[in-house]
């Protein structure tokens, strides 16, 4: 790939990192805020859209920075680890018991993913 695509694919991942870390964030904070002040529980409740409509933003997102990222530079592990923390994200919405860990878990795959996509693509153009 020549670079004058890459701003486009830095821009992409730049998205899917800040998306990842403030979904992170999220998760970790907003049980923080609701254990340690109950009364925001009902001012803070978030639909359970919110966060289909979140995953929904976040997966092609992150797919698309990863597979032009393997498209680059080759490295099939980026796109897995990314692929393997959506499917934590979608499994945190579909097991509310252990929803908070799973999100974490996918989250933190997703941010490395994308590190690791981002330092091998500019690696490759050195």
């Amino acid at each position: 790939m020549s670079d004058s695509r890459a701003p486009g694919i830095d821009i992409a991942e730049s998205a899917a990192v800040a998306a990842s870390f403030l979904c992170m964030v999220h998760c970790l904070a907003l049980p923080l805020a609701i254990a340690l002040l109950p009364a925001l529980s009902d001012a803070l409740a978030i639909p359970e859209r919110f966060h289909i409509g979140i995953l929904l933003f976040a997966a092609p997102t992150a797919v698309f920075a990863l597979a032009m990222g393997w498209r680059q530079h080759g490295r099939m592990a980026p796109l897995a680890w990314g692929v393997t923390g959506i499917a934590l994200l979608a499994a945190g919405l579909l097991d509310p018991a252990h929803e908070t860990a799973l999100t974490v878990a996918g989250s933190i795959l997703l941010v490395v993913a994308h590190l690791r996509n981002w330092t091998l693509r500019h690696a490759t153009r050195a």
